[in-house]
């Protein structure tokens, strides 16, 4: 059944929540027939600044820039930032802050401090660092935690994951922890593997030096993972795949909170529209709720590499979607947002939001909300999140300036922060539990940020 955009409106905008949460991206393609262009003011112009930190950071040189001396972001006016964790700082377990800098989740900890949990998005062979002990394996990236106190500055980090490979994205879990996902598929002996990778790995969330035991989550697939985003109601897991021809998943475990417990691992399917590619011409379904179903996958740990015995491959011939390039995940409001970084028409970007069926665990809807058509709007959205003030934060993974771009409840699409330094992307932003500070890391040569500021002060443009 196809809704006309009003009645569509209608539908997120029954509830505050549904117009918080659903309307700021869906509106955005609302604003072309009213004459209106999507890029709004935010909070105003961007100007490069100096982190407040900077009088610490002098003589700290990072990929041949001062970081004291050189302006790192640009920000509107009255927002400030500190530069809280870099490439090669000294840890308190005696590990070196390790490069690859990349998804991130921020969780409430004692003493009004934040425990962040950081992804390190690196390969096999990058093991610089590296004395971390239990490992999974002995090579590749792993995670570090750090514990931010309330004048934003690092109190505690250490390594919490080690021996993975390139973690690239993950994400937080209703009972308190981390979920870090491999974007590799290295089989032993290659690169000096003694294990299959390509899996998902629990981490938590604790102010305490601690290496989570290395445990991988088997049940929830053996593939390229990107990002998770979990639905606190029953637990159930959304899992992203970074392939140009990738699907979306649903992990279903048998016990809520215990991902080790086995499970069920699903994908999904546009009713109608078996193994449609929604990477091209599939504007014509933007800001209409398409209905899904899921279907299981039977072998969730192939023994190779071969694309025939792949998951993606299994699900696909049960009539899967196919996504390009499935990155970011965020859960918000009973809504699971995600990204397909490469998708659309010009391969610039796409967003959508899967909304289940409370009633019915085997059906939902499926939105396409955004598919940028001009790279100065937006140019490959990778990681994502959401604000506690309802504005969607979409990380650029693109070319050129590389920018955070917020989404606001008008449908406007605005210019947050810029990499003054390089054409690195921007990941793992996320908000601190108190909502006032936004973490993000410029992946590569890999430094973390918190920014601040006059949150509530955005500019409108009428």
């Amino acid at each position: 059944m196809s809704f006309s955009r009003r009645h569509f409106f209608k539908l997120a905008g029954a509830s505050a929540i549904g117009a918080t949460m659903l309307s700021p991206l869906e509106a955005l393609y609302a604003r072309s027939p009213r004459g209106r262009g999507p890029l709004g003011i935010g909070y105003g112009p961007l100007e490069a600044t100096l982190p407040v930190n900077a009088d610490e950071l002098v003589g700290v040189v990072l990929g041949g820039i001062d970081l004291g001396r050189t302006p790192l972001l640009e920000l509107p006016k009255n927002f400030k930032y500190t530069a809280i964790s870099v490439t090669g700082q000294t840890m308190d377990d005696g590990a070196l802050v390790r490069g690859g800098h990349d998804g991130m989740a921020a969780f409430k900890g004692p003493r009004n401090n934040t425990i962040l949990v950081r992804n390190h998005e690196l390969g096999p062979s990058e093991t610089s660092g590296l004395i971390a002990s239990p490992r999974y394996d002995q090579i590749g990236g792993g995670t570090t935690t750090l514990v931010i106190g309330p004048d934003r500055r690092v109190t505690r980090h250490f390594v919490s994951l080690a021996g993975t490979i390139r973690n690239c994205a993950g994400g937080p879990t209703p009972w308190g922890s981390w979920i870090s996902c491999e974007e590799n598929l290295t089989l032993p002996p290659t690169g000096g593997a003694s294990k299959r990778h390509g899996y998902n790995f629990e981490v938590p969330a604790t102010a305490n030096i601690q290496v989570a035991e290395p445990v991988p989550l088997v049940a929830m697939g053996r593939f390229n993972h990107e990002a998770v985003a979990v639905d606190p109601r029953n637990g159930w897991v959304y899992e992203t795949e970074d392939d140009g021809g990738s699907s979306f998943y649903r992990f279903r475990p048998n016990q809520r909170g215990d991902l080790r417990s086995g499970g069920v691992l699903e994908a999904l399917v546009i009713e109608g529209m078996p193994k449609v590619n929604t990477g091209k011409n599939f504007q014509q379904y933007k800001n209409q709720p398409l209905p899904v179903s899921w279907v299981k996958i039977d072998n969730v740990d192939p023994a190779t590499n071969d694309l025939t015995t792949s998951v993606r491959y299994q699900a696909q011939s049960k009539g899967a979607a196919i996504f390009v390039r499935g990155e970011g995940a965020w859960y918000a409001d009973g809504i699971i947002y995600f990204v397909s970084t490469s998708g659309g028409d010009i391969g610039q970007g796409q967003v959508f939001a899967y909304k289940p069926n409370t009633r019915d665990p085997n059906s939902g809807t499926l939105t396409l909300i955004v598919e940028s058509t001009n790279s100065g709007e937006l140019n490959n959205p990778d990681n994502i999140t959401v604000a506690p003030f309802g504005d969607l934060f979409l990380c650029e993974d693109g070319s050129d300036t590389e920018f955070v771009i917020g989404v606001n409840p008008e449908g406007e699409l605005y210019k947050f922060a810029a990499n003054a330094i390089n054409g690195s992307e921007f990941a793992g932003a996320c908000f601190s539990p108190d909502g006032d500070t936004m973490f993000v890391n410029i992946q590569t040569p890999g430094i973390t940020l918190a920014i601040w500021g006059p949150w509530h002060r955005k500019l409108r443009t009428t």
